[in-house]
């Protein structure tokens, strides 16, 4: 029998099991929207937890890869249609058996010959011979003609995409599929779209094949299903990498299989053969069987490629995707694994999934079974833990659930390739638990403690006090105000780090972070991270902070004084020496506790900061300590002495700033100081206006007085500019597009 205390456990615990039932059954818009969202989660945890460790990359399938590499030797994309010829005849050449392109070619190259033709002046002497060689050669400069050339006869597959929208047709699309149910097929509940952009017609006609790339992602953002056949026009369409499998396999026609349900037509599954059917949603699509994280099958740049920097045999009998990773072609996606994530490696999985036979599945019986999950799981926990009277007891009780609950659904994962809910009996089995054990509530001191608990690795002991006198006021939540950022690193560090055993090496990093970090806490600054050798600070948070940048500026000269202590400590016991090299910008910027539901940070993040570690990076450039941007310069020019080093583009913007040195703080200068400081902003002012002579003069001179390596850095300037002018639009700007 069950007393009165273990009757009300039942009670409670019943009305929350019924809570969860109904969760799991309804189809109210806001639950299936919760659910699905959960289900999601613990679909990406369940997946990392699940793949191996150790990926030995799939040698079938060679990644092209379009990186920043090749766009640094190639050019910027789109390449001609001529080197995209020459690519495809390298990569046959070297025995690659299917060559699929995961980018579009849905615009005509420009004729360079026929360009040059419509804006020959007939006025200039020889005019009418060269338009008539022009005009006899101007297939010579068609360039989309010779890149249809290279695709005739080889099993190319080109990629295309559909638009949900009504939009204007742009190229030609492939031919359809040839199923033998198809008047079905048209009835079903298969994707479809009413658009399309595909390759120029003179390209699709020379490669016979070709297939959709596009990829929708879920609710959140993030990629887990694709779509192997859509319908446009009553027609059916297969995915670059349904048709990339289909050349290479020889297969010559795709069965789509269905099923009535409810009296509906639905999409069961794609069949290569009688024993090879790929399972799918009544959409058409399929869980993507990924092998691991980025780098799971070879890449190789695509510059190697064109420069025969390849061995044939890492292309021999190979599948070739031609993608990219480089950034500002927007093929990275968010995957379960990661939240960059190649699109084209996505295809990759795909079709290593459909030669392999393995996708995971979503059977038509998978919500009966997730129903009973909930419905044991929580019956159970209800009246057993009510039974129970011991907390451990309790405890492992429930852990054995959530053990048995885990272990079968990942069963049922790693060894059928069944996909079954696990969010919700989890969940389920978390509130029961929580039920049963919990008795109390925070109270305002544990808030406070809670505050000090999250705020004291961040920022010293005096600012913690000050916010646990009124906790209200501070937390986590995320705000956006003008702050202060510091980026400090050793330089050289890699070279340091070559020459120590680990042990030393950590030594070493233990000894500079400490200093580094009293002197930032000194001046009221807040550690958000250290990451190897560089310590990134910020100022105006969780506490504001009216004088932030020139707390700022105060703490790197105070780190650079810390510096010259280590130094003499280091190499009065045989240590490297070391330099360090510190960034500094103010700006509007977002703070706040920012992250995954793994793992959470307090952290600044904004525009602002990432020019604060690009100014870091310009130390090593101008070989100075510390350089700051303008915007900290306004605010600190009366309490610093700062020398104007530069007007500069960095990498990621495309506003010039100016840049500056503190030397030392005011009322410290002296009279040699001035007149440097005199001379450098005067032989600015001639530099920005092209008066090179006038500049040269005084910087040679600076650099007899002062053998700074920045007044020898501006000689070399205006020497390659006497040579190459700038033009008379420029106005002094240099761009860096190094970090």
């Amino acid at each position: 029998m069950y007393n009165t205390r273990q009757i009300t456990s039942i009670v409670i615990g019943s009305l929350i099991f019924g809570l969860f039932v109904w969760f799991q059954t309804t189809n109210y818009d806001s639950a299936v929207n919760l659910r699905q969202r959960l289900e999601l989660l613990a679909f990406d945890l369940r997946l990392s937890a699940t793949l191996p460790k150790n990926i030995q990359q799939d040698k079938r399938i060679v990644i092209i890869d379009i990186d920043e590499k090749s766009l640094r030797y190639e050019g910027r994309w789109p390449w001609s249609r001529a080197k995209m010829a020459d690519l495809v005849e390298k990569l046959f050449s070297k025995g690659a058996v299917v060559v699929t392109f995961d980018v579009m070619f849905s615009e005509p190259e420009r004729n360079s010959a026929k360009t040059v033709l419509n804006q020959l002046d007939n006025s200039i002497p020889g005019a009418a011979i060269t338009k008539r060689v022009l005009k006899s050669r101007l297939s010579d400069f068609d360039n989309d003609a010779k890149f249809a050339k290279s695709l005739q006869g080889k099993d190319v597959v080109l990629g295309y995409i559909f638009h949900r929208g009504k939009v204007k047709p742009i190229g030609l699309l492939p031919k359809s599929l040839d199923a033998d149910n198809l008047p079905v097929i048209k009835e079903s509940t298969i994707t479809e779209m009413h658009g399309y952009t595909a390759s120029l017609p003179v390209l699709q006609i020379a490669a016979r094949h070709a297939g959709f790339f596009s990829l929708d992602t879920d609710p959140d953002g993030i990629i887990r299903r694709v779509p192997l056949v859509i319908k446009y026009e009553d027609k059916i369409y297969s995915s670059l990498a349904l048709e990339t499998a289909r050349v290479y396999q020889l297969i010559d026609k795709i069965n789509v299989l269905t099923d009535d349900i409810a009296g509906i037509t639905n999409i069961t599954g794609i069949g290569l053969s009688k024993e090879r059917i790929i399972p799918t949603d009544g959409e058409g699509r399929v869980i993507i069987p990924f092998k691991g994280p980025f780098n799971s099958f070879p890449y190789i740049s695509a510059t190697d490629v064109i420069h025969d920097k390849v061995q044939d045999r890492v292309l021999t009998n190979a599948i070739v995707l031609i993608g990219t990773t480089a950034e500002g072609l927007f093929d990275l996606r968010a995957v379960p694994m990661q939240s960059v994530y190649p699109g084209v490696e996505v295809h990759a999985n795909i079709i290593a999934g459909i030669l392999d036979n393995e996708f995971p599945a979503e059977p038509a019986w998978a919500s009966g079974a997730n129903l009973m999950v909930v419905v044991v799981t929580g019956l159970l926990l209800v009246f057993v833990l009510a039974y129970l009277t011991s907390p451990f007891k309790k405890i492992f009780f429930a852990l054995t659930i959530i053990s048995v609950v885990t272990f079968f659904n990942i069963w049922m994962w790693t060894e059928h390739g069944i996909v079954l809910a696990i969010a919700l009996p989890l969940l389920l089995a978390f509130f029961l638990s929580a039920t049963n054990l919990a008795y109390g509530f925070l109270t305002e001191a544990e808030s406070k403690s809670q505050l000090q608990d999250m705020f004291g690795q961040y920022i010293p002991r005096e600012l913690v006090s000050e916010m646990t006198d009124n906790p209200k006021h501070y937390g986590f939540e995320g705000v956006s105000r003008e702050m202060s950022v510091l980026f400090a690193d050793i330089c050289g560090f890699t070279t340091i780090s070559e020459s120590l055993t680990a042990g030393k090496l950590k030594d070493l990093l233990n000894r500079f972070f400490t200093p580094m970090t009293r002197v930032i806490f000194e001046s009221r600054g807040t550690i958000d991270k250290y990451v190897g050798d560089m310590i990134m600070a910020f100022w105006g948070a969780p506490l504001v902070d009216e004088d932030n940048a020139a707390n700022a500026v105060e703490a790197a000269f105070g780190m650079l004084e810390e510096v010259k202590i280590l130094k003499k400590e280091f190499l009065a016991e045989g240590l490297p020496p070391f330099e360090i090299g510190i960034g500094i910008n103010t700006g509007v910027m977002n703070v706040g506790d920012m992250g995954s539901e793994y793992r959470r940070a307090y952290t600044v993040i904004g525009d602002s900061v990432n020019l604060a570690s690009r100014l870091e990076g310009l130390t090593r450039y101008y070989d100075l300590p510390l350089v700051i941007g303008e915007k900290t310069f306004e605010q600190v020019e009366h309490r610093f002495i700062c020398q104007e080093l530069d007007l500069i583009i960095v990498k990621g913007t495309s506003r010039p700033i100016k840049v500056y040195n503190p030397i030392c703080r005011v009322g410290e200068e002296d009279k040699a100081l001035v007149n440097e400081l005199a001379q450098n902003q005067e032989a600015l002012r001639f530099y920005r206006t092209q008066n090179w002579r006038a500049a040269n003069e005084i910087f040679e001179k600076l650099v007899v007085v002062n053998e700074k390596p920045l007044y020898q850095l501006y000689l070399d300037r205006i020497e390659w500019f006497r040579k190459n002018p700038p033009g008379p639009q420029w106005n002094g700007v240099f761009e860096r597009r190094e970090k």
